[in-house]
């Protein structure tokens, strides 16, 4: 038997970190760690709100499939003693290729909501897209973080004057940037949510009651502070898909980009762009950056596969505007493989709503430190000291099948 002495130099426990939600964010290693606790943290409903996507979500896997035929080219024997993982976005100096994307009712998630995101945000000196679902005002959010890039999502709504007030407020509220989001003409048909019974705000139900038995700590949260306040509605009861029908308006076209152009002086990004003939259109009609996106899958299932697009997409704009990409990113590889294909940066949204839900703003930011260290260790394995200097001979995208 080994003597104490023996055993003794082995046995070096670590000094646990200070409350609950430290120590379970500090055992995540990755994004779909922190996936796994969200799913444990929230109630089914929230988290599959989040989770899911439209239909048979074939779109949502087949762009999380589209990752995973990336096949990196690493060069060896490079200098990588010092690794520089920063760019501009929008003209603006930016830490990481990432910009926190839009995403509705996040006070659901965890009510210290978009605010929190936006303080790990300006941490990690990225920007921050508050959505028009958004659960914070556009002048709250500026007041509660004014260090952090701020930017507007908007969808155009029936009321044009409504859509044109959103502008104003954002603009009077110091907001860097106008994102018009252009996919949403109807709901998509996220079957999660029919299944769930999801309402806004959530009601009481048999099914969620019982759901509150085994998340007590998010109801016991969500009942005892502020209600629910969106962006820009004062309130609203049912489902989403009963909003998006109610509010936004099908009739919308190009033009319409023209006329957000003279409304709003400050770059415009449109989001929701899937093919070369689209790019080229919304920027024509004066968009400084497009990003193409399906909307995580949660609109038109079987809709392109936005990392597929993206290539054709960037020839398609040239240099006339930045591309962004969005949809199935959950790790620092994934973003490093998107820049080399020709993105500018990416766009995340679950990955840091699963932050949110795991831990608040503090899982928010291990979302983001998990990223960085993964987009540094990634070019540092690439032996490319530089993202501005990763390009398309940098990866190769393998043959899949669906």
């Amino acid at each position: 038997m080994p003597r104490w002495s023996e055993l003794q130099p082995l046995l070096r426990p670590r000094a646990a970190p200070g409350d609950r939600t430290e120590r379970r964010l500090a055992r995540v290693a990755s994004i779909p760690d922190l996936r796994l606790l969200a799913r444990r943290r929230a109630p089914r409903a929230v988290f599959d709100y989040t989770d899911g996507a439209a239909g048979e979500e074939i779109s949502l896997r087949r762009s999380r499939a589209a990752f995973a035929r990336v096949e990196f080219q690493p060069r060896v024997l490079q200098d990588v003693s010092s690794i520089d993982t920063s760019t501009t976005i929008l003209g603006s100096a930016a830490a990481l290729p990432l910009v926190f994307a839009p995403t509705g009712f996040t006070r659901l998630m965890h009510t210290e909501g978009e605010p929190a995101v936006a303080r790990a945000a300006a941490r990690a000196a990225i920007p921050y897209a508050l959505s028009t679902m958004g659960t914070t005002s556009i002048e709250r959010l500026a007041a509660e973080v004014p260090g952090v890039r701020r930017w507007f999502q908007l969808y155009l709504w029936r009321d044009r004057a409504a859509s044109r007030d959103f502008v104003m407020r954002a603009k009077q509220a110091g907001y860097e940037a106008l994102v018009l989001t252009v996919d949403t003409p109807v709901a998509g048909a996220r079957l999660r949510d029919v299944r769930n019974g999801l309402t806004l705000p959530p009601s009481l139900s048999a099914k969620t009651f019982a759901e509150g038995a085994l998340h007590p700590r998010w109801w016991w949260d969500l009942l005892t502070t502020e209600p629910l306040e969106f962006a820009s509605l004062n309130r609203f009861d049912g489902t989403v898909a009963q909003l998006v029908g109610q509010m936004f308006d099908p009739t919308a076209t190009v033009q319409d980009v023209g006329w957000l152009r003279e409304a709003w002086t400050g770059p415009l990004v449109v989001k929701g762009v899937m093919t070369a003939a689209d790019a080229r259109a919304v920027v024509d009609a004066g968009a400084d950056a497009v990003v193409v996106s399906n909307h995580g899958g949660r609109q038109l299932d079987r809709a392109p596969t936005p990392l597929e697009q993206l290539p054709r997409v960037v020839d398609a704009v040239g240099d006339r505007a930045e591309v962004y990409v969005d949809g199935g990113i959950l790790s620092g590889g994934d973003v490093v493989a998107a820049v080399a294909l020709g993105a500018r940066a990416a766009m995340i949204g679950r990955a840091y709503l699963y932050g949110l839900m795991a831990g608040g703003e503090r899982g928010v930011v291990r979302a983001t430190e998990i990223l960085t260290k993964e987009v540094a260790g990634t070019l540092a394995l690439l032996g490319v000291p530089r993202l501005a200097d990763v390009r398309a001979e940098h990866v190769l995208l393998r043959p899949g099948v669906d």
